[in-house]
């Protein structure tokens, strides 16, 4: 008889009073220890995953500060070590480290030593190339093995990592890649998404132009491409062999070294490179996944042969999430493509098809996808044999009630069907967190009760409060996310910020604690229950959260505006409580220039160009001015607010304005969109 299953936060409860002696009444006494006693608390992640070090630490928490907290002083670790420690364990079972697939379809699975083997060929090249600890690699690469390979090949030999997803416009990769001066770029010459190839060679040879120090560019293509010059083939260089390859061992780095760069934009300047490293990333993404996602190794017992899949292409922090499953020795399925097929002939089942294909035990998307299936009614038993999934997970933007209710009966359905407990109530863990800090502060808990709307717990380790205006924490109250103790995933620092200034600006710059340390605002607005549970209802900001991925408004502007038509412009989204997100577009054009059909598919042209189709707005007007402060700056917050119908006199002070009389207009829109959402005439 098969032994039940045992939730992996019950495990470590178990290890906790069997190893240190901790006894814990309920989940929120455990997670109050984790913010009190940062040490024991992550010291015991360290020790419950086994973490190795060939020097010793001297401490877990030597310097507890935001920011500059120092973790782990001594130790040494890299990231894909901590991968490959899987490889014979795993092989043995014949589990496989990754399964992929395109829209095609066909399933391709790459084994624990070839992923090993391909990661090691090319850090070998790079290393050939000159590339060393602290040089960074540069990918212009979709979801595939490939990246997979190359971002392990990088952290291998001590290169810091970034990588853009080739949806991305030139222009936007450009204002990414030019701020950190990487040695190498590995580029696709082609992309297929929703049943259309799109050619990429125009914007690898933009890329090369505006990129002086790619001193090397490797080429990826799926139809064997020519590559350019002294560009070489990635697929040649993962085809190799040798005893140097067999033999390789990633470098042991400081648990502080550089892993990879991420780009999270605010609504001025250029995005921001955030660096985070190796041991931050390693400790944090065990304990999200393992405890709080409930993710077990896939070749060990008490793990259904865990295989994970979270939707996501590489330029959303998702994907290195994704990535993160391979530190704990689960299997990785990850689709390339289009979650809806061709988009002349859309079908929300092609993602199901795939998780029951790779036979996925976890399915977590952006809440968008879920809201776009239950829009298309889909019917899940057309999709295959689902029997294997017990989990579903939700983040990118507030997943609804009723979304999540209707899958809910879909799979107890699907239960009556297959007989799967799990399915009878299927366990969503809905999460929250960023690019930021490459984690999450709201996460799921499969022993707490769950509520359709609600996220279940503050994650361990996690001092996360609502604050007030007043800075004071708030229960039952939406507050600004915040987090009043650092974490080991918090950034190192952003890349080439003198003094610190911008890292600053982005997060401190708003509350301190009682005795005055600083307290790291998130930029969104949420509510804890006085069960623990907790709800997110969109950004607190004016950052464009565009299905789960971030674009700073400083960037759809510098593409509008550089149109000569557009005089001025502004943006907002309205994304909000698991609504659908609404980004509407005010525009003031030169005289005698209309709005009219030809304008409209301008702007959207400019805006799919410069940054990507997914930020093209949801509908466009023209206005004769756009809001701004005395000193000059463009009012999106207060407009979103009022738009999101907050009072005006709550939201905006027409003595700080420099053109006060230009709000009758949004006011009047605003009135206009509350009418059309309540029925009213």
């Amino acid at each position: 008889m098969t032994a039940p299953y045992v939730p992996q936060m019950a495990l470590y409860r178990q290890w906790l009073r069997d190893n240190r002696g901790l006894h814990f009444e309920n989940f929120e006494e455990m997670r109050q220890w984790s913010i009190r006693d940062l040490d024991g608390f992550w010291r015991s992640i360290w020790d419950y995953y086994d973490l190795q070090s060939p020097t010793a630490f001297s401490s877990v928490l030597a310097k507890r500060t935001m920011p500059g907290a120092l973790w782990f002083p001594g130790a040494s670790v890299n990231y894909a070590r901590q991968v490959f420690r899987h490889v014979e364990a795993a092989e043995a079972t014949g589990l496989p480290a990754v399964i992929s697939s395109d829209e095609d379809g066909k399933l391709r699975e790459t084994s624990w030593p070839e992923l090993r083997r391909k990661a090691a060929a090319l850090a070998l090249h790079l290393r050939e190339q000159g590339v060393a600890p602290g040089d960074r690699v540069a990918a212009y690469l979709p979801n595939i093995p490939e990246a997979m390979i190359a971002f392990l090949a990088a952290a291998s030999i001590g290169a810091i990592w970034s990588v853009c997803a080739p949806d991305m416009a030139a222009p936007a990769v450009i204002d990414r890649f030019k701020q950190i001066e990487p040695k190498v770029l590995i580029a696709c010459d082609a992309v297929t998404y929703a049943g259309r190839r799109h050619d990429r060679r125009d914007v690898v040879e933009e890329l090369r132009r505006s990129l002086p120090t790619v001193g090397h560019v490797i080429l990826h293509s799926d139809d064997g491409g020519t590559p350019v010059g002294g560009d070489v083939r990635l697929a040649d260089i993962l085809a190799r062999t040798g005893p140097a390859i067999d033999t390789f061992e990633p470098e042991w780095l400081p648990f502080d070294h550089p892993l990879w760069i991420v780009y999270s934009s605010g609504t001025t300047g250029l995005p921001k490179p955030i660096v985070h490293g190796h041991g931050g990333i390693i400790i944090v993404t065990l304990a999200l996944l393992g405890l709080h996602n409930d993710i077990g190794c896939s070749y060990q017992p008490n793990s259904f042969g865990e295989r994970y899949h979270w939707y996501s292409s590489t330029g959303w922090i998702m994907w290195n999430n994704q990535v993160g499953a391979l530190l704990n020795g689960t299997t990785c399925c990850i689709f390339n493509g289009s979650p809806a097929g061709p988009k002349d002939k859309p079908d929300w089942t092609t993602l199901w098809r795939f998780v029951a294909n790779s036979r996925s035990t976890f399915f977590g998307a952006g809440a968008a996808f879920f809201a776009s299936c239950v829009k298309a009614d889909i019917n899940l038993t057309d999709a295959g044999d689902l029997s294997h999934l017990r989990c579903l997970g939700s983040t990118g933007s507030p997943l609804s009630a009723d979304t999540q209710a209707w899958f809910d009966q879909r799979f107890a359905e699907l239960a009556k069907i297959n007989g799967s407990r799990a399915q009878a109530q299927m366990w969503w863990s809905n999460i929250s967190g960023g690019t930021d800090f490459a984690g999450a502060f709201i996460g799921g808990n499969r022993e707490l009760p769950q509520v359709p709307g609600t996220m279940q717990c503050r994650a361990l380790g996690a001092a996360v409060e609502a604050f007030n205006d007043q800075g004071e924490p708030v229960i039952g109250e939406v507050g600004e996310l915040v987090c009043t103790e650092p974490m080991p995933s918090m950034p190192l620092r952003f890349w080439n910020d003198a003094g610190n200034a911008r890292y600053l600006a982005s997060y401190f710059d708003t509350y301190t604690t009682s005795d005055g340390a600083p307290v790291w605002r998130h930029g969104d607005w949420l509510k804890v229950d006085p069960d623990g549970s907790c709800v997110i209802y969109g950004r607190s900001d004016a950052t464009i959260n565009r299905h789960g991925l971030r674009m700073g408004t400083s960037e759809l502007y510098s593409a509008i505006e550089a149109l000569p038509e557009v005089l001025d412009s502004l943006v907002v989204d309205l994304e909000y409580l698991g609504r659908d997100s609404y980004m509407p577009l005010f525009v003031v054009l030169r005289d005698g220039v209309a709005l009219d059909a030809e304008m409209k598919r301008k702007i959207n042209m400019a805006v799919e160009a410069g940054l990507s189709r997914r930020f093209v707005p949801d509908e466009i007007f023209a206005v004769a001015e756009i809001p701004r402060t005395l000193s000059g700056k463009k009012q999106e917050l207060p407009i979103k607010k009022l738009l999101l119908g907050q009072p005006l006199d709550k939201v905006i002070n027409r003595d700080a304005m420099a053109n006060p009389s230009c709000l009758d207009w949004y006011i009047a829109f605003a009135r206009a969109r509350s009418l059309s959402a309540s029925g009213g005439a």
